[in-house]
């Protein structure tokens, strides 16, 4: 295959970086303060948070990830998206109020006034680390890898080193203004450039007919059997709605965008736009890699589909316009992933212990702390490639990382009786068990063990227990505190007056329901 660009492709994608970077150091011009720098002077709206969202989610390695899904393993992989257009909804109803009620800077912080600052502290660190090892690095190693398709003159650090480098200059420079607003003409691009690339490779197979004609029926079911292997529809209800809402309601990652909006609308509606955008990835990343069946039938490098798809297909110019939408797709995972970090250690630890600094000062140290994750990230994503085995393991990391937190919300959220006693003994408990799960994998040992999405539920379950039981000793919060951290129905009740005034169209719970008959039919069709 012939990976080769043209001087015309070469020339759009290096515009685009040329602009990416433009618009992120005008950005940087306009902070006055910290709030200014970490989240935007909490003035941004919804079509901004909803493409940072959904951006900021689609990496190179999803990309790549889901159109060999899509060719070898079948649509259940789109259970990740849709059940992510549920949380989003949960989130945006009972979490977001509270975050925004609050003016919390990382989510972690509200861990902090629900229950004391070793909650904060432990969420935290475990969010900083998956950032670094897993997001980031991810990011960069597979961007990496495709890259070096096109170059191969050039050494995959080197490759590492110049996506690092493009990222980190508009997010150390912009903040999350930057951040947020290159994501949003990012996600323009690459769902068009992820349209393209369906549109042709649905030409050059010979429509939806052909695909059939070579497939078994069972490839195109969204939910499988209760008896297969990889996700059963039982583990999607279970744990696939538990990791995602740890995603898409508990990660600093993910979820600062939201923190970042104009008022509660903007960020509920932002919610609901990202939800829509999820419910375009069956059609515009997953479909390519069906059509891919009839295209190349003999395929054994499932990671191969969607470059050789790209540079098959598509013609001068159009190359060139999706691979900047695959190029947008890393720069938006990575400049999340460095900025997130970078407020996270600077609020949650930094300014925690010298809240004498200024403004100005935490904004330096922000710049600071971006610039050594980058750095980190740069030294550990080459590194991947000599730890086959190990990476295949964090593949579930989320599973065995996030029960204890997500536990840690939910039981916050929704329960008066629990406390910072029980919070610390949860913690203590999934930390062991997380320890266990990672051991046993390491030492081969977990082969008798349920599906993980099975074990990773029932961890969570532990923890809320745990939580639950060993919140009988120790001091509560007075009731005046718990009530602008803790959801109540008569919360929402108020907000169900308050939404009386407003036309349906912009009743963000309407837009929720749309969007559940949008998955509903979604699902009966597939």
């Amino acid at each position: 295959m012939d990976f080769n660009l043209s001087n015309l492709d070469f020339g759009i994608i290096l515009v685009y970086l040329f602009l990416v970077i433009l618009l992120g150091l005008y950005f940087g011009k306009k902070h006055e303060d910290a709030e200014d720098y970490f989240l935007a002077g909490r003035n941004l709206t919804w079509p901004i948070i909803g493409f940072s969202l959904f951006a900021s989610n689609m990496s190179s390695n999803s990309l790549v990830g889901l159109a060999g899904a899509g060719y070898k393993d079948g649509f259940s992989v789109y259970s990740y998206e849709w059940m992510a257009v549920i949380v989003l909804i949960i989130f945006a109803v009972f979490f977001l109020p509270f975050y925004l009620k609050n003016k919390i800077f990382t989510i972690p912080e509200y861990l902090e006034r629900r229950y004391g600052y070793g909650v904060r502290a432990y969420a935290s660190i475990i969010a900083i680390v998956l950032n670094i090892l897993v997001d980031i690095s991810a990011t960069l190693y597979a961007g990496g890898l495709v890259i070096n398709l096109i170059f191969p003159q050039y050494e995959l650090w080197q490759i590492i080193l110049g996506l690092a480098l493009i990222a980190g200059v508009y997010t150390i420079s912009g903040g999350l203004s930057s951040v947020m607003y290159t994501d949003a003409a990012q996600a323009v691009i690459l769902i068009f450039g992820s349209s393209l690339i369906t549109w042709y490779a649905y030409e050059a197979a010979g429509g939806w007919e052909a695909v059939k004609a070579i497939t078994e029926p069972g490839h195109f079911d969204v939910l499988k059997p209760i008896d297969d292997e990889v996700l059963p529809w039982p583990a999607v209800f279970t744990g696939v709605l538990m990791i995602g809402f740890y995603f898409w309601g508990t990660n600093q990652y993910i979820t600062q965008r939201t923190l970042a909006s104009r008022n509660i609308r903007h960020g509920q509606w932002g919610a609901m736009f990202a939800g829509f955008l999820k419910l375009s990835i069956l059609f515009i990343m997953i479909f390519p890699g069906a059509f891919a069946r009839v295209l190349y039938p003999d395929m054994q490098e499932m990671d191969m589909i969607y470059p050789t798809m790209l540079f098959d297909l598509l013609p001068t110019g159009m190359l060139g316009i999706v691979l900047a939408g695959l190029i947008a797709a890393m720069m938006s995972s990575l400049d999340s992933g460095l900025n997130s970090v970078s407020t996270l250690v600077t609020m949650d630890f930094i300014h925690k212990f010298r809240p004498g600094m200024s403004s100005r000062q935490l904004m330096t140290v922000g710049r600071v702390i971006t610039t050594v994750v980058m750095v980190l990230a740069i030294l550990w994503a080459p590194q991947i490639r000599h730890f086959e085995k190990l990476w295949d393991y964090l593949q579930n990391t989320l599973a065995w990382f996030c029960p204890p937190i997500v536990a840690l919300f939910v039981m916050g959220i929704f329960s008066k009786r629990v406390n910072n006693n029980g919070a610390l003994v949860s913690i203590l408990i999934g930390f062991l068990i997380t320890a266990g799960l990672i051991l046993a994998r390491l030492l081969d040992l977990d082969g008798d063990l349920p599906n993980f999405l099975y074990v990773a539920t029932l961890h969570f379950l532990i923890c809320c227990l745990a939580l639950w039981l060993f919140s009988a000793r120790g001091t509560h919060k007075s009731k005046a505190t718990l009530a602008d951290l803790v959801w109540t129905p008569q919360e929402f009740a108020r907000e169900t007056l308050a939404l009386r005034s407003e036309p349906v169209w912009q009743n963000y719970r309407y837009q929720g329901i749309a969007l559940i008959i949008a998955v509903i039919v979604i699902l009966l069709i597939y």
